[in-house]
């Protein structure tokens, strides 16, 4: 995640933030131009609830908020004000949500959507595609938020990716609930937003990799996805992971199935850049005084031989060495607990190409995304 500034008296600004903690200045992300900015009330329709941007990016351009900012204040994001959708890109994402008429729902939805959002973020700066099943009922992503209810007689919910669907089961927003179930089934990790990342891996395996050039490159990396999904996850309850799993593995659960070996390896991906990005934003630097210490520069060099990948794996290896330095001595348990093996970082690296593939063809998808939204909104 960047850091961001207040467009009026330039102080620091955060990604979630609905107002200048200096200024009080209404502040909202523009996703046109992925930054937030500074919001006015647009002299000639401030009844309407419309807002100008005073990020010189935006000028000219006429805003208003997204419907879960109105009704519910939860998002802040904000969209054209001719756009034909209430709601912002990230949450027209989201086709089912809980009854918010229970107490505590709201507050759940409010973690999911702001997870959310932050993983969309990530994906538009990565140059990925990002558009809904409103858009293309088959390629297109959706967001289904729901409460287990299997203790009162009711259906189980199951986190999972199905054809473009992502199933949440909100008790994952719950902190408690979900370190529950961490320490239950003996995760070294367990967060909210490692599950959207892993989940929209599944999706984007289906979008960019199956049937495609990387379709059996892929097979040859992460092993044979026509193997029995069912049948790998009975085994993998059953009889647990290897014991060499660390060797080839980012995770224990990664050996279930190639598909999950995938997903996992993705949400590594995206845990790796979004907070390299959040420590370049922050000038994070390591200069140890011994030469042989990790040692960490943000600034972009000219290495010879080091391509941007290596660069990145260099640069985050010694960054978990510092950050979970820093956690030890808080006394919390590591921020980063895995291993990176030459095998992982390969399968890393297929990620990482995979992505700068889809980025590099992404003014196609662009072309093709919008053609598809003015047949949906025609």
């Amino acid at each position: 995640m960047k850091t961001f500034h207040c467009d009026a008296c330039d102080a620091l600004a955060f990604f979630e933030n609905v107002r200048c903690m200096t200024c009080s200045e209404v502040l909202a992300f523009v996703p046109a131009v992925l930054d937030v900015c500074t919001l006015r009330p647009d002299d000639q329709s401030a009844e309407a609830g419309l807002f100008t941007s005073g990020d010189e990016k935006t000028s000219g351009q006429i805003f208003r908020p997204c419907k879960n900012a109105i009704d519910h204040e939860i998002c802040n994001w904000v969209l054209a004000a001719d756009d034909p959708h209430e709601y912002c890109e990230s949450c027209r994402l989201t086709r089912t949500i809980p009854d918010l008429s229970v107490s505590g729902n709201l507050q759940l939805l409010q973690k999911m959507e702001t997870a959310k959002r932050r993983l969309i973020f990530t994906l538009m700066s990565l140059g990925l595609p990002v558009f809904g099943k409103d858009i293309d009922a088959v390629r297109g992503l959706v967001y289904e938020f729901k409460v287990d209810l299997s203790a009162e007689g009711g259906e189980p919910v199951l986190t999972g990716h199905d054809e473009g669907v992502i199933t949440m089961n909100l008790a994952e927003a719950d902190d408690a609930e979900r370190e529950r179930r961490r320490q239950k089934l003996n995760e070294p990790y367990r967060t909210l937003i490692g599950h959207f990342r892993h989940e929209v891996g599944h999706y984007y395996w289906d979008l960019l990799v199956q049937e495609s050039k990387w379709s059996e490159p892929c097979r040859a990396m992460f092993g044979d996805e026509r193997e029995d999904y069912e049948e790998a996850l009975k085994r993998h309850y059953e009889n647990g992971a290897p014991a060499d799993w660390p060797n080839n593995f980012v995770s224990s659960y990664a050996t279930m199935h190639p598909w999950e070996d995938w997903a996992e390896t993705w949400a590594h991906y995206l845990h790796i850049v979004d907070t390299l990005e959040t420590a370049a934003a922050c000038g994070f630097a390591l200069m140890p005084a011994r030469p042989n210490e990790p040692a960490l520069t943000l600034i972009d060099e000219d290495q010879p031989g080091a391509s941007g990948f290596d660069l990145m794996i260099d640069r985050w290896i010694a960054l978990t060495y510092a950050l979970n330095s820093l956690n030890r001595s808080l006394g919390h348990a590591d921020a980063y607990p895995f291993v990176l093996t030459p095998p992982v970082i390969e399968k890393l690296r297929f990620v990482h190409d995979v992505i700068a593939d889809s980025a590099t063809s992404n003014g196609q998808h662009g072309e093709v995304l919008e053609t598809l939204e003015e047949a949906a909104t025609a």
